[in-house]
């Protein structure tokens, strides 16, 4: 095997060993096909770069840039989305067609902690035995519990019959970066090194969605 890494890195100006290129100017002008040699005179008269921007291209296409300042911009942008990027967490939770009403109240709060994260939640209802030919009752529990979390989060995909299971996917108004900020900001540093986290219990709420608009269309009794 060979050794060393294979550059990435595009050819500028003396490594640059072919007889012409197809030039662009540093504006993006086209300035047509000339000799590799008055290509790096361009450059240097210009006090910039001949960078090869096409090498499959036939002949090559060349651009006259300030190479310096191109790598450092796009690695700014490149920071700047990894930065604004985040992944997609996608909860689960799991419930019996016929749970208690304690249960319920239960991972309805944890339902609703979720979206408030910012993260997707997949509610999945579990079917045994004689349940499963009694689908609405799935559909009645998914479709109540959308209604009680519509504050939080919107149906972003319909019940659907998944074997013995009912899936739904709720999706949260905010943004995980927007949940995060907020946290932040709800949270004050005291003299003393406590901190205290301000509730404004005034906030506007998210634009909320009509859930029985999203479910109008399912009907159990299909399955």
């Amino acid at each position: 095997m060979f050794g060393g890494r294979i550059s990435t890195e595009p050819r500028i100006n003396d490594r640059i060993r072919i007889p012409e290129v197809r030039l662009v100017g540093p504006a993006g002008e086209q300035v047509g096909i000339v000799r590799i040699e008055d290509a790096l005179r361009l450059a240097r008269e210009a006090e910039l770069d001949l960078v090869e921007v096409a090498p499959m291209a036939r002949p090559p296409v060349a651009k006259l840039m300030d190479y310096g300042k191109f790598k450092y911009e796009n690695a700014q942008k490149a920071r700047e989305s990894r930065r604004n990027q985040t992944n997609t967490i996608i909860k689960e939770m799991k419930l019996r067609p016929k749970i208690d009403a304690h249960d319920y109240e239960t991972k309805k709060g944890h339902v609703v902690r979720f979206l408030k994260e910012g993260d997707k939640v997949k509610i999945t209802i579990m079917f045994r035995g004689r349940e499963q030919s009694r689908p609405e009752l799935g559909y009645n529990l998914l479709k109540r519990l959308a209604t009680d979390v519509e504050e939080f989060g919107f149906v972003e995909s319909s019940p659907k019959q998944d074997g013995r299971n009912m899936l739904m996917v709720l999706g949260p108004h905010k943004k995980k970066t927007e949940a995060r900020a907020e946290a932040r900001a709800r949270k004050t540093a005291n003299p003393d090194g406590t901190v205290t986290e301000v509730v404004d219990d005034d906030r506007l709420k998210p634009e909320q969605r009509d859930v029985r608009d999203t479910m109008a269309g399912f009907d159990p009794n299909q399955i």
